[in-house]
């Protein structure tokens, strides 16, 4: 249970920021199967694959409105509040993000402005495996809706009584979800990337996964369907001094880690005795999960690193850029100023990581592997393409005829340069 480094050297510092992962090449060949099936096949090779790798095998993919209802009416009364809070808090941080159309005069004669165009078909993927992410539901679905997105399909594994958890039908029934497909795994990303006779081709694919759907969208995107972001199995990294609640910790390493035993959780810290208290902690804690053996098998994956130099410890946290990362130091809102690389942030000892997971109201949808160095979590523009436009007047074309002109016949494009004389003759 967390293997301890004390002061790793630099060059060290990439390999111990390797995530869990399965046999690469393995796991290609499997991707590139299963789309070539899906491609060729459709809904039979879905049907082939709920039988290997799904609780049950549906009747049907698409879930009619009637079962639909039926199942959002099964969720209780406290979940339905619940789920209520959170998506209120969702939608008004996402809904904040929209900026206003606004048309910039260059120079004279000039006029440019940028257009937000909402993507028409997305497909969201809710896990539904060991756990049933329902309020993924909200965080994809929300600020599709907010978007004006056309349509809106959510794909998710059938359990097996070859339905769904009911939280996932009225959340996605209260944000405003399109189509319900009861259809997991790589299988499923393959879907929305082709299109099947069941099942619409789609623009661009949302949501989180095992290694195996994330894989499956980083194939998607090498044919040409769009992804929000290589979001694969969840990580947490908790930043801590000497001066840290030991107790916290623990909880917030075991809520990542009770994801998934492919999770992992990263303590970094200047004391040696908390490392100690936190170990403890988590011993006890623990036994108190029921999903122990889950939360066991990702601390095997896991550890922590002492540093006593604080410069050292941000070039690390920066080095493993985390989905999640946790301050909890005396300092944490100074500290903060200093991250560059993180999918989102909590500052505090008061900011648990579950809040973000659930009704804070900040996207929980990240990106993973060290990706955040690249990508952003899902946001409001995730669901935009933005498309510029410009419109000149016959004074803002002479304005600019002299620049065209010179930068096309220096770059060899005699045709560009032409485009602006003949309309000045």
């Amino acid at each position: 249970m967390l293997a301890i480094y004390k002061e790793p050297q630099i060059d060290s510092w990439s390999s111990l920021c390797q995530r869990p992962s399965v046999d690469a090449a393995n796991l290609e060949e499997l991707i590139n199967q299963i789309f070539q099936s899906v491609k060729s096949k459709g809904d039979q090779a879905l049907l082939d694959y709920a039988r290997m790798f799904e609780a049950s095998v549906p009747s049907k993919f698409l879930m009619d409105a009637i079962t639909w209802d039926k199942l959002a009416k099964e969720c209780g009364a406290d979940l339905q509040n619940a789920i209520k809070h959170a998506a209120k808090n969702i939608e008004k941080f996402h809904r904040a993000q929209k900026t206003p159309e606004a048309v910039i005069t260059v120079e004279p004669g000039v006029e440019c402005w940028q257009k937000p165009v909402p993507i028409e078909r997305v497909a969201i993927y809710i896990p539904g495996g060991t756990a049933p992410l329902f309020s993924t539901v909200l965080m994809l679905a929300i600020p599709a809706k907010i978007a004006g997105v056309g349509e809106i399909n959510l794909f998710t594994p059938p359990n097996k009584e070859k339905s769904i958890h009911p939280a996932i039908a009225y959340a996605a029934k209260l944000a405003g979800v399109s189509n319900i497909y009861t259809v997991g795994g790589a299988q499923a990303v393959a879907a929305a990337t082709y299109g099947t006779e069941s099942i619409p081709k789609c623009d661009k694919i949302f949501g989180p996964g095992n290694q195996y759907v994330t894989a499956a969208k980083m194939k998607a995107q090498q044919v040409g369907v769009a992804i929000d972001m290589p979001a694969g199995p969840s990580e947490l990294l908790v930043w801590a001094d000497e001066n840290s609640n030991a107790a916290f910790i623990a909880s917030d390493l075991l809520s990542q880690a009770e994801h998934g035993m492919d999770s992992q959780v990263v303590l970094v810290t200047n004391s040696e005795q908390k490392v100690a208290e936190v170990k403890a902690e988590l011993e006890i804690q623990l036994r108190t999960l029921p999903r122990e053996g889950i939360a066991s098998g990702a601390l095997k994956n896991s550890f922590a690193v002492i540093f006593k130099d604080s410069k050292k410890s941000v070039d690390f946290v920066n080095t493993y850029a985390p989905e999640h990362l946790i301050i909890s130091t005396m300092d944490a809102m100074e500290l903060s100023e200093k991250v560059r690389n993180a999918g989102s942030v909590f500052i505090g000892e008061y900011s648990p990581e579950s809040v973000g997971d659930y009704a804070s109201g900040t996207n929980h949808t990240l990106p993973t592997s060290g990706f955040s160095r690249a990508y952003s979590g899902v946001n409001l523009d995730s669901y935009f393409r933005k498309i510029t436009f410009q419109k000149l007047s016959k004074e803002g074309l002479g304005n600019l005829s002299s620049t065209v002109i010179c930068m096309a016949e220096n770059e060899g494009l005699q045709a560009h340069a032409n485009a602006v004389k003949i309309r000045l003759q």
